[in-house]
């Protein structure tokens, strides 16, 4: 099956992930994914995933009520289901 392709019609932007591809020694893919997912942190205040698990393996404590933390740090009204 072939990969999904992703079109990018800024030259500027092309140029961009192409220059940081060639110094990072990474794909275009990989350039644009980290910063897509940098942009969702930042923009929508998500916490990444890794920081969260560390945050919350820090608690003192041997139990932990996941349900509580994940309902404490949540940032927008979704359903109770």
């Amino acid at each position: 099956m072939a990969e999904p392709q992703f079109s990018v019609r800024s030259a500027k932007a092309r140029e961009l992930a192409h220059r940081l591809g060639r110094r990072e020694k990474r794909s275009i893919a990989e350039i644009v994914e980290r910063a897509l997912e940098a942009y969702e942190v930042r923009e929508a205040g998500r916490e990444p995933a890794a920081a969260f698990y560390a945050r919350l393996s820090a608690r003192p404590g041997p139990d932990i009520d996941l349900e509580a933390v994940i309902l404490e740090n949540r940032t927008h009204e979704g359903s109770d289901i």
